[in-house]
């Protein structure tokens, strides 16, 4: 019981494994660490497109570009586009460094999110898309903990979170908490639609993460000491 346990306790930050990218490779890493990369930003498309689908609520972020979107008369893609470049320039004070994950966390999330949402349906019971909106969030907490993990450099909103637990040295779940709920008050003020799903992912999302944090540390530990896992 007590290994399960340990399992279920939230990683402080982000743990550094075997197929972690190191100095130089942030561009060119081995192939293992950029197929780990791939799958965890298709998770976490995958698991976007669930939330979008259910149709109760979408993620804090969304709810912000919804909301500037509607007092400046952008699209919604357009203000997705400028939010991020506003988050990149909040990693200067951080000292975060982008690499080749930055890059495809922007490329392959949004083809996910484009391919996999003809493969779920709107639920027609109220109960069915709280539970889809709950697969979504454990999977893109699955797939965030794999590709921070890659250490190929976090997308813009991630890297937000990571500078922010190295500053302040606060539990990465609190941080990613704390983060996503200030931007939902602040998406909400601005007109933005939020619902239940939307609560669920600014509570839950982070705790998830930092969940899967430490169970892909506690996993990697044991493939090392079975020989699972080589350099």
């Amino acid at each position: 019981m007590r290994p399960f346990l340990t399992l279920l306790r939230p990683a402080f930050k982000i743990p550094t494994t075997n197929w972690s990218a190191q100095g130089n490779q942030r561009w060119t890493p081995k192939i293992s660490t950029f197929l780990l990369l791939t799958t965890g930003l298709w998770l976490f498309g995958t698991g976007t497109a669930i939330i979008i689908k259910a149709e109760i609520g979408l993620g804090p972020w969304t709810v912000l570009s919804q909301g500037i979107s509607e007092r400046m008369d952008w699209s919604i893609g357009f203000a997705t586009f400028i939010i991020s470049l506003c988050v990149l320039t909040l990693w200067l004070p951080l000292k975060e460094k982008p690499g080749l994950g930055t890059l495809m966390n922007v490329i392959v999330v949004a083809i996910t999110i484009d391919a996999m949402m003809p493969f779920f349906p709107v639920p027609k019971a109220y109960l069915f898309s709280v539970i889809q909106v709950m697969i979504g969030i454990f999977l893109i907490g699955f797939g965030s903990a794999l590709y921070l993990t890659a250490n190929l450099g976090p997308g813009p909103r991630d890297g937000l979170m990571t500078g922010i637990q190295r500053y302040t040295n606060r539990p990465i779940g609190r941080v990613r908490l704390g983060i996503e709920v200030s931007i939902l008050i602040v998406g909400w003020f601005l007109g933005g639609d939020i619902g239940i799903g939307t609560v669920m992912f600014a509570l839950f999302c982070g705790h998830m993460i930092a969940i899967w944090l430490t169970i892909i540390e506690t996993s990697e530990t044991f493939f090392v000491k079975m020989n699972l896992y080589k350099n």
